[in-house]
């Protein structure tokens, strides 16, 4: 689950992380009300979204407008404001459509003398959280990673005993910190090692992490996602979900019990696991097709868990076939052959349906199909089923 930089620098806050003073606004007035409480000769305004590279980015409907943008009165933040405001912010990550601008952070302004680059991450190979600091701050990591690797430094760190103050102070000296600029990386680096942890985080990211004139360290971005296999420990965080930045899909899937991510091919897939999922959209791609969806079942759906995914699917205006691919295991056949019929009588198919069914009870599936009389391609195999439904899309 991802939120948004002002929330994300909250939790910052509350961890003991040094992070601007800012205010949030979702009107024009707003951000001139903050400005002036701010009580600075100049602040920041920034287009809150769930994606990066808002600085970079630019409006749709005004291109010559970016996502953060630089203001020294009062009425300028209001202007600024009032031209970010619902509109399309398009970034690298939002894809060409943008994302809808709700809501500014008006953020005061600081002395900057240097930007540097944090991030932490599971390290799946170390089996551990690890801390990724690179000089090269305010630049996209993966760049940074591709052209000079040897400006990112790695610290694993216990995902009990979090950041050690000997490891902190590692980075910060292999960054080229010295004096007080390494005792306040010390304290921030352990602070966000914590939150990291405490929040049971998937990433934790300040881009830039930047020194100041006093040789102090500052998290002026932040970026925090969350396991959502965690939150049911974090009930407040939970809170924190902005389902406005969340693919209408993919929120309805969630509340079914659903595993789903859109794509933007054209070939809807409904399969039971993951990994069988995967190969399935693999197999699409092999013979030339393209799905428009991972979508896991799982192993435990109910009929109507399986009706609501083929609602899911056929609402998709791009998707122009369906591939069914079960393997029966505690997934029953049956139950996926009688949820197809419920389908096709509640929400009604308007397009091809290949269907691949084996396993458990799996002859009383293909029965039910059959007596069902619906329009239905049937596939021996997965090599079968994939080239049917692309020739069905095609």
């Amino acid at each position: 689950m991802k939120i948004h930089e002002y929330q994300a620098k909250q939790i910052f806050r509350q961890a003991g992380v040094p992070v601007p003073d800012g205010r949030v606004a979702r009107t024009a007035e707003e951000a001139a009300e903050a400005f002036k409480q701010l009580g600075g000769s100049v602040a920041v305004v920034k287009a809150q979204i769930h994606a990066g590279g808002r600085g970079k980015g630019t409006i749709k409907e005004c291109p010559e407008q970016h996502g953060v943008q630089l203001v020294r009165s009062a009425e300028e933040a209001a202007e600024v404001a009032g031209r970010l405001l619902g509109q399309h912010l398009v970034t690298v990550q939002t894809g060409p459509e943008g994302q809808v601008v709700r809501q500014v952070l008006v953020e005061a302004g600081c002395d900057i003398r240097r930007e540097l680059y944090l991030g932490i991450v599971v390290d799946r190979a170390a089996a551990s959280p690890v801390m990724m600091v690179s000089s090269e701050g305010g630049m996209d990591i993966e760049e940074v990673a591709a052209r000079t690797p040897e400006k990112i430094f790695h610290e694993p760190f216990d995902v009990d005993a979090g950041l050690f103050s000997y490891q902190a102070r590692k980075l910060a000296v292999l960054l080229g910190l010295s004096g007080a600029s390494i005792q306040s990386a010390d304290r921030l680096m352990r602070g966000l090692a914590r939150v990291f942890l405490d929040n049971d985080c998937s990433l934790v990211e300040v881009n830039p992490l930047v020194v100041t004139g006093d040789g102090s360290l500052l998290a002026l971005d932040a970026k925090v996602n969350f396991d959502d296999n965690a939150l049911f420990r974090h009930k407040e965080l939970a809170e924190l979900r902005d389902p406005n930045e969340e693919d209408p899909y993919e929120a309805r899937a969630a509340k079914a019990g659903l595993s789903y991510v859109k794509l933007d091919g054209n070939i809807g897939c409904l399969v039971n696991g993951a990994g069988l999922a995967m190969a399935t959209m693999d197999l699409i791609k092999l013979h030339g097709g393209n799905p428009a969806n991972f979508l896991d079942v799982g192993g435990g759906a109910n009929v109507e868990q399986v009706t609501e995914a083929f609602r899911i699917l056929l609402d998709d205006k791009n998707v122009r076939a369906v591939l069914v691919n079960i393997f029966g295991g505690i997934m029953r056949c049956t139950t996926i052959a009688s949820a197809i019929v419920e389908a096709y009588e509640t929400v009604g198919f308007n397009v091809p349906l290949v269907v691949r069914l084996e396993g458990t009870e799996v002859e009383q599936g293909r029965r039910i199909l059959a007596e069902s009389n619906l329009e239905i391609i049937t596939a021996s195999d997965m090599t079968d089923a994939a080239k049917k439904v692309v020739a069905a899309a095609g």
